[in-house]
């Protein structure tokens, strides 16, 4: 488990970092700051492995924070997620080794992508000693990007989006009849595009025998493939 500590000053944004964090399997949430001196003392009495946070706080910023965090060579990596979207700030927070940096307001899926994408390679790196350069291109440094690509007929870009927005917000399986319910949108409609989710290992499914009648296929998001919807989210329709 992966413990993550939010530093944020902004009281809804801080419960909606702690809400999207939590419903991602792997990682903990195991305390929150609302300035850098509560950070400090949370830090020195418990273990930590990312730090979510903020840049604009009063008294000591955010990026004052993290020089600091780094001349103390506390082991504990960042991720910043700011209104800041100056390149003084971005070039700073590189510099400093930020793993990721997530510019206010963003997507959900963004959130999600950033998150996985640290996951990948803290989990690779405890299980190494020694990696080769090809190992080492692939996790971190050359990275391939995901090409556009084209949705099946019939399905567009505008609807898959909110289908997955929707089933991002639900932290259980679900079944065909219950999405269709929460976004008003038909079954066969939506069996169409959680048929493409599956097919591209997005969503994976079981069969519930609990129900009168008829099993009812209950679907749930494959942790792991969550970055495999990108591409078709980035697609644009003919």
């Amino acid at each position: 488990m992966i413990k993550v500590f939010i530093i944020e000053d902004d009281p809804m944004v801080m419960e909606i970092n702690k809400h999207y964090l939590e419903s991602v399997k792997g990682f903990e949430c195991v305390g929150t700051a609302a300035n850098t001196s509560e950070a400090w003392t949370f830090l020195e009495k418990n273990r930590v492995d990312l730090i979510l946070l903020d840049i604009f706080m009063p008294n000591e910023n955010g990026m004052q924070f993290f020089t600091k965090l780094r001349k103390e060579e506390k082991k504990i990596d960042v991720i910043i997620i700011s209104a800041a979207s100056d390149i003084e700030n971005i070039k700073t927070a590189l510099r400093l080794g930020a793993v990721d940096y997530l510019i206010k307001p963003f997507q959900f899926e963004r959130f999600i992508a950033a998150l996985t994408k640290y996951q990948k390679e803290y989990e690779f790196i405890k299980t190494q000693k020694k990696i080769s350069q090809e190992e080492l291109d692939e996790q971190f440094l050359f990275q391939k990007k995901s090409p556009n690509l084209k949705l099946p007929k019939g399905l567009t870009q505008e609807t898959l989006q909110r289908v997955v927005n929707q089933i991002f917000e639900i932290k259980e399986g679900f079944s065909t009849l219950e999405l269709a319910d929460m976004l008003g949108i038909s079954r066969v409609s939506i069996r169409k595009y959680l048929h493409f989710l599956v097919e591209i290992e997005f969503l994976s499914f079981d069969l519930n025998y609990k129900t009168a009648g008829r099993p009812v296929h209950r679907y749930y998001v494959n942790k792991r493939n969550i970055s495999k919807i990108n591409p078709y989210l980035q697609a644009t329709n003919k």
